[in-house]
């Protein structure tokens, strides 16, 4: 079994992934904290980063495992192998569209005076 090297493994798509997950998680956590909080917070820093880890474990569990892993479930999973995409579109031609509806103006009705 081959294994990976560190190289392969930190390829610069996964650390671009990476650093555009913690880009914006560190956005999420400073509108969140400073929204929530205020700036002038004594505890303004040890919030932040537990806001940022919070988000960055979310977005990168979500992005990096759990949406690659589902992609790879359902094509894997649940197409079947001895049905082949054919060559061409499945679809019906379309027909001519129908001779456009001629629709009868409204009825304008007069209101009558209500009688008691």
């Amino acid at each position: 079994m081959l294994h990976p090297s560190l190289s392969t493994f930190f390829s610069t798509r996964l650390l671009r992934r990476a650093g555009i997950m913690a880009g914006v998680s560190f956005g999420l956590a400073l509108a969140l904290v400073g929204y929530l909080f205020g700036f002038a917070d004594e505890d303004f820093f040890s919030r932040l980063f537990n806001a940022f880890f919070v988000f960055f474990w979310l977005l990168s569990v979500t992005f990096l495992a759990v949406v690659p892993f589902v992609s790879w479930a359902a094509a894997k999973w649940l197409v079947s192998p001895e049905v082949a995409p054919a060559a061409g579109a499945s679809r019906k031609p379309r027909s001519a569209p129908a001779s456009a509806t001629v629709r009868k103006p409204t009825r304008t009705v007069t209101r009558s005076e209500k009688t008691l």
